[in-house]
């Protein structure tokens, strides 16, 4: 395995000093961000999203749509096998929450009511995403 597949992993006090106490709220104790308050919320560059705490591509700006939701949202990832699915039902709702497959930071959820082809909505936070434009 390739040193940038390697499961990412740091003890909690690490990770509180890698990243910002919102970053930290958001990716490893699950929050979420205020819906339409997000960095890259309206971002129209094209790029990379790449996980916060990793640095994992995660989504390719141009499968990027504004689903009128408050948040990033995609309708497919760069790479099925870079998120992972998990049933949550916290906050009395019934969601599918993706994570980060390296490092299982907290991003979102994924919805099936985005467009075509895949008919899905990743709804992810901008904390738990980092930007990489095309002209960096």
């Amino acid at each position: 395995m390739s040193e940038k597949n390697q499961k990412v992993t740091h003890t909690e006090s690490e990770w509180r000093e890698r990243l910002t106490p919102e970053e930290y709220r958001i990716c490893r104790q699950k929050g979420t961000e205020r819906a339409f308050t997000g960095e890259y919320y309206s971002n129209q560059q094209s790029g990379v999203y790449l996980c916060r705490c990793c640095g994992e591509t995660l989504f390719n700006a141009e499968h990027k749509y504004d689903s009128g939701s408050g948040w990033p949202s995609f309708w497919q990832p760069s790479s099925n096998d870079m998120l992972q699915e998990h049933h949550d039902q916290s906050h009395g709702m019934v969601r599918i929450e993706i994570t980060c497959s390296r490092c299982d930071a907290h991003l979102g959820h994924v919805f099936p009511d985005g467009p075509q082809p895949t008919g899905l909505r990743y709804c992810v936070n901008s904390a738990s995403l980092a930007f990489v434009g095309d002209d960096s």
